[in-house]
């Protein structure tokens, strides 16, 4: 039988546990702000504060940020004492709090197509199980 016993299996780490899941957000957070400045900053993005309303600008910025949302759960997964899934679930709960949270202030701004902000919402626990497997496939 391979894997850990019960009586082998780490302690309980609630530090480490803490600093898994702020290292997977703000590597979500960092990357996701960083790559907008920069799309910004190209011209590529409209100047800030001003609506976004282009499908493909808002499906290129979905895109990177599934993929960050992914990475963070990842690494918030592998950065884990024990459980790696449950901290990748944990960190796509509050992404799925925080991005229905900015949905609702983005919709009442008329910021963009209200369809973005929802999709970003309910892509955070699929793209967090993605991470959580990623960081642990030997577990579903």
């Amino acid at each position: 039988m391979s894997g850990m016993t019960i009586a082998e299996a780490p302690p309980r780490n609630l530090p480490r546990s803490t600093l898994a899941m702020i290292a997977g957000f703000v590597a979500i957070v960092v990357l996701s702000l960083g790559t907008d400045q920069i799309l910004h900053t190209l011209g590529i993005y409209p100047p800030w504060g001003q609506p976004m309303r282009e499908t493909s600008l808002n499906l290129l910025a979905l895109s990177y940020r599934l993929v960050y949302d992914t990475f963070g759960c990842y690494l918030a997964a592998r950065l884990a004492p024990r459980h790696p899934m449950r901290h990748a679930l944990g960190l796509g709960a509050l992404g799925f709090v925080l991005s229905s949270l900015g949905a609702a202030g983005a919709i009442m701004q008329d910021l963009g197509p209200a369809w973005y902000p929802i999709l970003l919402a309910l892509s955070s626990l699929p793209t967090a199980w993605l991470g959580g497997r990623l960081a642990d496939p030997s577990r579903s």
